[in-house]
């Protein structure tokens, strides 16, 4: 029996059959997901103290001159000139697939590096998420898309700098995940307004099979055996195990006391996507310290979760350590009594996704014999063409994305004409497999760390940062620094040369 998926948004793509022949999509496992299924706390997604909440009138198309075109929506953005100096540089984050708080809320390198530089620090949040939505959302789908979201962050910022009297301030884009591509992106199609980029856990190589589709499970898989073999094994039994219910009779019933669920389970697949999720969002959030960006986990989760399995009585089956270990990530605070996982949510704004995997976010994935999940082959991509034409009426474009921004032979293509892009990926993320590992000239640098997990390096500094973290964000505010003396020196020479 194929399953059901638990989860980027990121969240792309994958599609199975589920056990009544309906084809449904598979999210692969990025940050989308988690975000729809479970809750997280109010505190997680509170807008930080001293930004501002601000919206820019924005155009629907911005490559077309139909009148529809000129549509308005309202984008919002939240602005911190708390450190800011005029003519100082600001620091812009190009806004993932959600409500922009979130992000800004667990993006507290900026703020942290906002002092030494004197910047002024603007979250916009992408077109079709959160709140900023056109009004006859339905009718409008076809210009949710990366290129109109670079777009509007350059007219923004653009208009920004005009009426802040500061046209000559130098910009610099972050990004983590999704945005983390957005960020990279930018600095190749608007190097006229930022000098640079700070591109963390971006997967730009994860299109039109540039790398191995089966990386994402194999990092995660190999996350948990670096920890235990043991916790490996478990994991890789426990789905046979979960087959079971669905064989005997009150399998359903069964399992669902097993789960401890609020409701009893439709189906298997339900109980093996929330397992499947709990595992590869913590490899992804496998954090030094404690944080509640996906959920409330302590700090390196996944040893945490091993240490659950090994310590259990030697009776309990391998299902039910693995629902002990998962119930970590749901359940750390200990405040459920049980798990409702058949009825998902959209707490942060996010259900643009589906949309983009549809057309433009197609990143093909599989899983090997090799690792700790069930194995499945790559997209089947007439199946997937069917679920996108039921569901919006639109194709996948699976060569787009390389298309529009390249990816084949990045080497040899970005060292001819790119500069000033810091790709920061850390081995433990199961995305790092889709990013730049190596630097590709002196100007565009690859940050790798052993241990780094989902844009580690983008959240804020805490006392219990281990060294090799802060070396990381040493070097990127060493090489920012760069960036910025060498356009004040440019800028100075200009002045000088009138």
């Amino acid at each position: 029996m194929e399953r059901m998926s638990a989860c980027l948004c990121l969240a792309f793509l994958l599609f199975s059959f589920v056990t009544d022949a309906t084809y449904i999509p598979r999210r692969s496992h990025h940050l989308l997901s988690s975000r729809q299924n479970r809750k997280t706390s109010k505190s997680n997604t509170e807008l930080p103290s001293h930004f501002e909440t601000r919206y820019f009138p924005q155009n629907l198309d911005h490559f077309s001159f139909q009148p529809e075109s000129y549509e308005v929506f309202h984008q919002k953005y939240l602005i911190n000139s708390r450190f800011w100096r005029k003519g100082g540089p600001i620091f812009v984050y190009t806004g993932n697939e959600g409500d922009i708080e979130w992000f800004a809320s667990n993006t507290g390198f900026m703020l942290d590096i906002a002092p030494k530089f004197q910047a002024l620090l603007v979250f916009i949040e992408h077109r079709f998420y959160g709140e900023s939505k056109p009004h006859k959302l339905a009718n409008t789908l076809g210009f949710l898309n990366s290129q109109q979201a670079l777009a509007d962050y350059a007219i923004l910022i653009r208009s920004l700098k005009h009426n802040l009297t500061s046209e000559a301030s130098p910009v610099i884009v972050f990004g983590g995940s999704y945005g983390g591509m957005l960020a990279a992106w930018f600095r190749l199609k608007y190097p006229h307004i930022t000098i640079g980029a700070l591109a963390s856990s971006a997967p730009i190589l994860n299109f039109d099979n540039i790398v191995p589709s089966s990386s994402f499970y194999d990092t995660v898989s190999q996350d948990f055996k670096n920890v235990s073999a043991n916790c490996f094994e478990v994991i890789k039994r426990s789905w046979g195990e979960m087959e079971v219910f669905s064989t005997i009779k009150d399998g359903l019933q069964e399992l669902s006391k097993m789960f401890r669920t609020c409701k009893t389970l439709h189906s298997v697949d339900s109980a093996s996507g929330w397992l499947e999720t709990a595992f590869i969002e913590t490899a992804m959030v496998n954090y030094p310290t404690p944080a509640n960006f996906m959920a409330p986990l302590p700090a390196y989760p996944v040893e945490q979760m091993c240490k659950i399995m090994d310590e259990l009585p030697l009776d309990a089956s391998n299902l039910e350590r693995a629902f002990a270990a998962a119930s970590l990530y749901y359940n750390y605070s200990g405040s459920e009594s049980c798990f409702d996982m058949e009825n998902h949510t959209d707490s942060h704004g996010l259900n643009g996704w589906g949309w983009q995997a549809c057309t433009e976010m197609v990143m093909p994935m599989s899983c090997s014999n090799h690792t700790m999940f069930r194995p499945f082959e790559s997209d089947d991509e007439k199946a997937n063409q069917k679920y996108c034409l039921r569901e919006y009426g639109v194709k996948p474009r699976p060569h787009w994305i390389t298309a529009e921004f390249g990816g084949q032979r990045i080497e040899m293509v970005l060292k001819r004409f790119g500069s000033n892009i810091i790709f920061s990926n850390g081995l433990q993320d199961p995305w790092s497999g889709g990013g730049v590992l190596k630097n590709i000239s002196s100007s565009i640098i690859a940050l790798v760390t052993r241990k780094g997990a989902h844009h580690t390096d983008l959240r804020a500094a805490t006392k219990d940062d281990p060294e090799w973290l802060k070396q990381q964000r040493r070097q990127e505010v060493a090489i920012i620094e760069k960036w910025i003396s060498e356009y004040y020196n440019d800028l100075e020479q200009e002045e000088q040369a009138k």
